[in-house]
């Protein structure tokens, strides 16, 4: 049940192949018979949420993850963390080092209250040694106790957040 301090998230699964994802203690499961399934959480404000998103297929896998913050005074949905491999098509490890640099910087949006952090990720190898036949992504969100006032989209510097995080009463 939710409490005052939690916020609400989207968690939305999709790809042609079965698909797990794991926010906290919240496990979610997409079949291979829809091409998109998704989820609702409530989480915890100030506090430090691990995430699991986990794909797997002999032939390579294809995967994309997204979750989303919903701002409940700016009525936005942030985009929180977005990753995507293949879909279409199967990922391959070439794809999978383009996004190297995101760890360090995630894109995400600025005007939400939460940062991802920690990204990483382990692979299988498939038969051609070019497409992982397996993909764990891992990472945390750093859920802060402010609420958003700016819409999805507006202008937020990292100078503006933090002026924002001072001035926004804790929930």
């Amino acid at each position: 049940m939710p409490t005052n301090l939690d916020k609400r998230f989207e968690v939305r699964l999709s790809s042609p192949q079965q698909l797990w994802a794991k926010v906290g203690s919240n496990l979610m499961y997409k079949d291979a018979e829809r091409v998109e399934a998704c989820f609702y959480v409530d989480l915890p404000a100030g506090k430090e949420t691990p995430i699991e998103l986990r794909a797997s297929d002999p032939n390579g896998v294809a995967a994309s993850w997204s979750i989303r913050e919903l701002g409940t005074k700016s009525k936005s949905w942030y985009d929180t963390f977005l990753f995507s491999c293949g879909n279409p098509g199967v990922c391959s490890f070439d794809e999978l080092d383009t996004k190297k640099p995101d760890l360090k910087d995630p894109k995400q949006d600025r005007c939400g209250s939460t940062k991802v952090r920690g990204i990483t990720w382990d692979t299988g190898r498939s038969p051609d040694q070019l497409h992982p036949n397996e993909l764990l992504v891992r990472a945390t969100l750093k859920v802060y106790n402010f609420v958003p006032m700016r819409a999805h989209g507006d202008d937020c510097t990292k100078k503006q957040e933090e002026e924002r995080a001072e001035d926004n009463p804790k929930m």
